[in-house]
């Protein structure tokens, strides 16, 4: 007799976990792009951290979702580097000092095209903030596909954020928790490489939840 995926048990259960973050304001104001990119290069990485995944969330997918492209644009004025800044790819970025230094020469070749725009005053100042993770294990473990989808279902906006994409860094891998999940304790990787595909830069959070769920549900009965 067969087993559907949907009903086959894991080698290891899923563990949801609710995640918060602990916002931390720096004191030293950033004027220019000369000193964005000084402070891009010795800046913690829980600002890089912040700065780019996490403003993914507040930014609800624009095109500008880094910050540090936002301020380019409405207080630098400089729409080009804007645009570089913003096409990033955080999908390929398993490690932050990697995406520090693919900023940094952004900021720094684009300087040098540019020199006169080093010193040039924003409208408004940069403020690097920090991003101090907190996590708790949430609601019952999943065992099976089943379950997974119902506890996706449920998750908050934050802890989705948490397990699909900020999860690249702490696996230090191209995938997502889910993904790794369904590859590693149910053998799937087809199905695994089906999820990781969903592109979370077009999908407000909703959404994503929603794709994620399009992907998992139709599983039943197989």
């Amino acid at each position: 007799m067969t087993v559907s995926l949907e009903a086959k048990r894991a080698e290891q259960p899923f563990q949801f976990m609710a995640a918060s973050y602990l916002i931390r304001i720096g004191a030293q104001p950033v004027q220019t792009l000369g000193e964005l990119a000084n402070s891009l290069q010795i800046g913690p990485r829980e600002s890089i951290f912040y700065h780019t995944f996490q403003s993914l969330e507040a930014h609800h997918y624009t095109s500008f979702s880094s910050d540090f492209a936002q301020w380019a644009l409405t207080a630098c004025n400089e729409a080009a580097l804007a645009e570089k800044l913003a096409i990033v790819d955080l999908r390929e970025i398993v490690s932050l000092e990697d995406l520090r230094g693919i900023l940094v020469q952004i900021v720094r070749d684009y300087l040098k095209e540019h020199p006169q725009a080093a010193e040039r005053r924003a409208f408004e100042a940069f403020y690097f903030c920090e991003a101090r993770e907190v996590t708790v294990p949430s609601g019952s473990p999943a065992w099976t596909l089943a379950e997974l989808a119902e506890g996706i279902r449920h998750l908050g906006h934050q802890s989705l954020h948490y397990h699909f994409i900020n999860s690249r860094l702490r696996l230090q891998l191209k995938t997502n928790d889910f993904s790794y999940w369904i590859e590693h304790s149910l053998n799937h990787p087809w199905l695994a490489a089906r999820l990781n595909r969903i592109d979370f830069y077009n999908d407000t959070l909703d959404d994503l939840r929603q794709d994620i769920l399009a992907i998992l549900e139709p599983q039943e009965g197989r």
